[in-house]
């Protein structure tokens, strides 16, 4: 059987300390594999952070939020220069001056322009950020709705870079 990651209890401590209950880890059982059906230069990748990162021209993230589903849609050609980040769960120095750090947005163009990949996605992601303890809603909702955004841009490959 699975044994818990040996921070697991020092984490609860601190977030019960700031209010937030116990965390249910998630456990998946039949997570399926995967095996592409072409060659990685001839897919689509697309980037999601739940890091805090959000366009200088968008409202920022609540660094100490609960249940934050939000997603927003980063335009593929947004310059690096237009980010800012709100979380309080990470140093995030080191990005605050190269937001590749978290989201590998010009790694991956040049990625796509050396062709390496087949293309970057004209859509990349920021959400998920809040300490998120409604499981099912992701389950059942944001998740299957992000999923459908995802094909809709024919996405082969998904980056997730977490904080």
């Amino acid at each position: 059987m699975n044994q818990p990651i040996k921070y697991v209890d020092e984490l609860n401590e601190y977030y019960g300390s700031l209010g937030h209950p116990p965390y249910q880890w998630t456990i998946n059982d039949s997570a399926p594999l995967y095996r592409l059906d072409r060659p990685l230069n001839e897919c689509t990748v697309s980037l999601l952070t739940s890091g805090g990162v959000s366009r200088t021209c968008e409202l920022p993230f609540d660094p100490d939020a609960r249940n934050d589903h939000r997603l927003d849609e980063v335009a593929n050609g947004t310059p690096e220069d237009d980010f800012q980040i709100h979380d309080s769960y990470y140093d995030h120095t080191d990005a605050d001056r190269d937001i590749n750090c978290i989201f590998p947005l010009q790694r991956l163009r040049e990625l796509a322009e050396d062709g390496e990949i087949g293309a970057l996605a004209n859509r990349l992601w920021s959400g998920f950020m809040g300490r998120i303890y409604n499981r099912s809603k992701v389950l059942e909702e944001s998740g299957p709705a992000f999923a459908e955004e995802l094909e809709r841009d024919g996405v082969d490959i998904l980056i997730a870079a977490p904080s």
